[in-house]
């Protein structure tokens, strides 16, 4: 089967997020697929950008094809980022008849986040007669509304919402990422047989094989000294970014600071140095903020803690569902968690590795780090494996991949004589 999957942000292991993409592909290509990704040369979430002399360049990572429209460089939320997103789909729609005729996809899976590519999406998939995906990551435009404050009749909100319905009349399978989003998106005119819930991962294979390597010194040094200290250790690896709420899990740690536990952070992001200056301003003994470390040694930080902790805010977005990859990261080094969240899911309490408290929260947080501090080893160490087990059976990506493509392949492909025909129909239209 052919693949052509859009996605504005892709990355890989070595351009960095989103990774979702580059994961599915290399396990469709490793599976026998063909897959080609088409994405921007400039993502504000990669580590490093692509540089294409041209549009349409072609990479290969993994065996996964990269065809790169160049766009320009941005920051931020501003015009910058909308005038790459208009940039990204017009020129996407521009180079739909040269992608259908040289790609010759089976199915064409947009998945930009945002909902603008399905237009170009759809018309490459008509001209190569090709089945047509959109998988939503998060529901737009009503992401930006309940967490941006958008109004519903802004201009981008609108333009937004009308992709997103457009896609729902229009597609042949829906695939989400969140659990929780048939009956919002059956009110935006989906067939709820076409919908598919489809959640994040982790590259287990991946992991296994990679080499364990050494953690830079200043963070091995301050992991012994906590640990000679006598500490229980609480680890964070992510994002430090406006979206990631932290502030539960230092006001935890406030309570926590003339206890026998220490907070190790790992991660950097455009609200680093806010943090930076909070830990400073409380003067916490008990929180130390590392900074950036290498994705591979990420699993390697993770498992020298004794438990781990990602928060939340309270929205009713995430009725919806949430699928984070940072608690599978946490579920696969197989130590305890705890979360403050309240969702229409709860991967934490499915896995049974940790405890869920509600958002905002600080004294419920902390009591529940003070019970985990508690247990015997051996029961913090069965917490960590009820998380390891949970996300290997359901959370890798080889699984993930051979689902999504099961449900979305071309009923034709089970019948190569018809694949055969239909592809050399296209080729005489198209030419």
């Amino acid at each position: 089967m052919n693949i052509l999957l859009i996605n504005h942000y892709a990355g890989s292991d070595r351009l960095g997020m989103e990774y979702r993409p580059f994961y599915l592909a290399r396990e469709w290509v490793a599976a026998g697929h063909r897959v080609t990704i088409v994405g921007a040369s400039h993502s504000h979430l990669r580590a490093r950008q692509p540089e294409p002399t041209h549009d349409l360049a072609t990479d290969v990572e993994e065996g996964v094809r990269y065809r790169w429209l160049r766009t320009r460089p941005y920051s931020g939320n501003g015009l910058g980022r909308v005038a790459n997103m208009a940039a990204f789909v017009a020129k996407l729609w521009a180079y739909a008849p040269r992608l259908a005729r040289e790609e010759r996809p089976d199915v064409v899976i947009c998945s930009s986040t945002y909902p603008l590519d399905i237009y170009p999406g759809a018309r490459i998939a008509r001209r190569a007669g090709a089945r047509l995906v959109f998988e939503v990551h998060d529901l737009w435009p009503l992401t930006p509304m309940l967490l941006g404050g958008y109004s519903p009749g802004h201009p981008f909100i609108r333009a937004m919402q009308a992709a997103e319905d457009y896609a729902c009349r229009h597609v042949d399978t829906l695939v989400s990422i969140l659990p929780h989003t048939r009956d919002y998106l059956v009110g935006r005119g989906l067939d709820p047989a076409k919908f598919v819930h489809i959640p994040n991962g982790i590259p287990a294979a991946a992991f296994r094989n990679a080499p364990a390597g050494e953690l830079p010194p200043d963070l091995a040094s301050r992991i012994a000294a906590e640990r000679a200290r006598g500490h229980f250790l609480v680890g964070y690896a992510g994002g430090i970014n406006p979206s990631d709420p932290l502030e539960t899990i230092l006001d935890a740690a406030i309570r926590l600071k003339d206890k026998p536990v220490s907070f190790i952070f790992v991660g950097g992001g455009s609200a680093e140095r806010e943090f930076k200056a909070r830990i400073a301003a409380a003067a916490l003994p008990n929180v130390h903020h590392m900074g950036v470390i290498p994705k591979v040694l990420v699993q390697t930080f993770l498992a020298e803690m004794d438990a781990l902790t990602m928060s939340w805010k309270r929205s009713p977005l995430y009725a919806y569902g949430v699928s984070p990859n940072k608690v599978f990261d946490y579920m696969l080094a197989g130590r305890p968690i705890v979360q403050a969240c309240e969702a229409g899911n709860d991967l934490v309490g499915e896995g049974r590795c940790g405890f869920t408290v509600p958002p905002e929260d600080t004294q419920a947080f902390a009591d529940a780090l003070l019970r985990l501090s508690g247990m015997a080893p051996e029961e913090r160490a069965r917490l960590g494996g009820n998380g390891r087990r949970f996300v290997l059976e359901h959370h890798d990506y080889r699984v993930l991949a051979a689902r999504f493509a099961a449900v979305t392949a071309p009923p034709v492909l089970a019948d190569p004589a018809h694949t055969l025909a239909r592809r050399t129909a296209v080729a005489d239209a198209h030419g």
